[in-house]
């Protein structure tokens, strides 16, 4: 959604309509985040991984991504497995060297990418090649790919199994609008990783502090 700022707006009036334009079809999302959210929360229950990559702005919003899921959004849960790829820096830098920009986040995903990860993209304007490159890496690895990007369709959106779009022209309200989105992500993933957590240990393999140790004709019993 295009708005037009009022002459005589100051810098952050105008700033501020272009954002309220954007932000009011974000509720249209909601559905999406949730759904994303519970997928992300089983498949990092089971051991699977995030991973996430952006250039610029967009490197900065997925690594504060990661932060809130390695780390914690509200309140202290387990550490979530979630590998921003932009940040490993020589790794980033070698591949760049050798092999083109073009494969700094593709190479990456070939290498650490499993069945069960998500890869998530963020890009304003869904066109970088470098993470079109990675996109296409994510399905010849088999990961599912999703994307946050700003006014679809755009190549990104294409390639990637689902996407949210921003319908913004103004790149720093699509940023903006991502942190949001990211927020609401791990809110979710939050609320629905306790389930996830249950569904992966079921009752029989709790494991208590004595541990009776089969096999010779008297059972061994070990105090843990």
């Amino acid at each position: 959604m295009t708005a037009t700022p009022t002459a005589g707006q100051t810098v952050l009036e105008e700033h501020l309509t272009r954002l309220a334009a954007a932000l009011l079809p974000l509720h249209g999302a909601e559905d999406l985040l949730a759904r994303w959210g519970g997928e992300l929360a089983r498949r990092l229950a089971a051991g699977g991984r995030l991973l996430v990559a952006g250039n610029g702005g967009s490197a900065a919003e997925a690594q504060h991504l990661t932060a809130e899921l390695v780390g914690k959004l509200r309140h202290d849960r387990r550490p979530l497995s979630a590998i921003a790829l932009h940040a490993e820096t020589s790794a980033l830098t070698a591949i760049g060297n050798d092999y083109g920009y073009d494969e700094v986040f593709a190479r990456q995903v070939r290498a650490h990418g499993r069945p069960d990860d998500l890869l998530l993209l963020l890009s304003t304007s869904g066109a970088s090649t470098n993470l079109l490159t990675a996109a296409r890496a994510a399905h010849d690895t088999g990961l599912r790919c999703w994307a946050f990007t700003g006014p679809a369709p755009n190549p990104l959106a294409d390639l990637c199994h689902e996407h949210f779009a921003v319908d913004s022209p103004d790149g720093q309200v699509v940023q903006e609008l991502h942190l949001v989105a990211a927020h609401v992500l791990c809110e979710y993933v939050d609320r629905a990783l306790p389930a996830a957590l249950a569904a992966r240990t079921p009752a029989g393999d709790v494991r208590s502090g004595v541990e009776v140790v089969l096999g010779d004709p008297d059972p061994e019993v070990q105090a843990r």
